[in-house]
């Protein structure tokens, strides 16, 4: 794989990485609730199931994914549901008394932030057909097909991550201005609204 083509990958990674999504939803989330540094397993979590989706995509479940529709349908409804419970257990957890106060005093479960995030990158097939799509045009027909994926696999990985780490700062550089009143309350209730909408209109799609 050439500079030049791993340059235009990168490139084109960070740009679809950039728009939000429901993951990045619950990396803000987490991170204007528990702190950036408590947060780390849930990135982690995220950052792992990406992976995981392009290992499957490069080695042909993409394609077995893309031939079966009933498997792609079951997947899809499977994920759809679970942000929709996500959307309410966020907004549960925001209706509770003094949960603003406490949020920052909690010390959340480190596998229960990794399993929710982890969860929710897995959860969703459309990225394993985006990434058997996206991945193939920028590889190189003249060269080792392992290595490139590889370097591409971990490329993707990284921007993910540090895209992930930098929607989780800047949502904890809003704190103070979100913790005024009922502030972080009414965007916790945002966020599980956003949640459960999106569940939804894969559910009815």
């Amino acid at each position: 794989m050439s500079f030049e083509s791993w340059s235009l990958f990168c490139l084109a990674s960070l740009l679809v990485i950039l728009i939000p999504g429901p993951l990045s939803l619950l990396m803000v989330t987490n991170s204007l609730n528990y702190g950036i540094k408590r947060s780390l397993p849930a990135f982690m979590g995220g950052t792992i199931a990406s992976l995981l989706l392009l290992t499957a995509s490069a080695t042909g479940l993409g394609a077995l994914l893309a031939a079966s529709e009933t498997l792609f349908t079951a997947i899809r409804y499977a994920g759809a549901l679970y942000l929709i419970w996500q959307g309410y257990r966020a907004w549960r957890e925001a209706s509770q008394p003094g949960h603003e106060s406490a949020a920052p005093q909690v010390k959340p479960v480190a596998s229960r932030l990794f399993a929710r995030a982890f969860t929710l990158g897995i959860s969703n097939p459309k990225d394993i057909l985006f990434f058997v799509a996206f991945l193939p045009q920028f590889i190189s027909p003249e060269a080792a097909l392992l290595p490139q994926l590889l370097v591409m696999c971990l490329s993707w990985c990284l921007l993910d991550l540090l895209c992930k780490l930098a929607y989780g700062s800047s949502a904890h550089l809003l704190k103070p201005v979100l913790r005024k009143g009922r502030n972080l309350e009414h965007f916790n209730r945002a966020s599980a609204g956003l949640f459960v909408g999106i569940g939804s209109v894969v559910l009815i799609k």
